[in-house]
């Protein structure tokens, strides 16, 4: 999957990292990626395939087109997901009912 400039700008947005961190992290010019973010360029599949990686270093998911297209999300972190397994059994049996 190759991800787009909104999806990067989205991404470095809620990982809550600087331009210029993400631009050191994935050995790139400022300049570029302010300019891919904003979808006036393109760079090239090694360059995306790094920048790809150093947001999702921070904690950011990229969806891949399903039914509600791309998009960009945060990781859940271990107390996250523990705490959504503990909701998640938290009705019971499944019975039935006359609703």
């Amino acid at each position: 999957m190759s991800i787009t400039g909104p999806q990067a700008r989205a991404a470095r947005a809620l990982v809550q990292w600087p331009r210029h961190h993400v631009a050191a992290l994935s050995d790139l010019p400022v300049k570029a990626l302010t300019s891919f973010e904003r979808g006036k360029s393109t760079l090239e599949a090694a360059v995306v395939a790094r920048l790809q990686l150093a947001l999702e270093s921070g904690g950011a998911v990229f969806l891949d087109e399903g039914e509600f297209g791309i998009g960009v999300r945060l990781r859940f972190t271990r107390k996250d997901v523990r705490s959504i397994n503990r909701l998640e059994n938290e009705g019971g049996p499944v019975g039935t009912d006359d609703v």
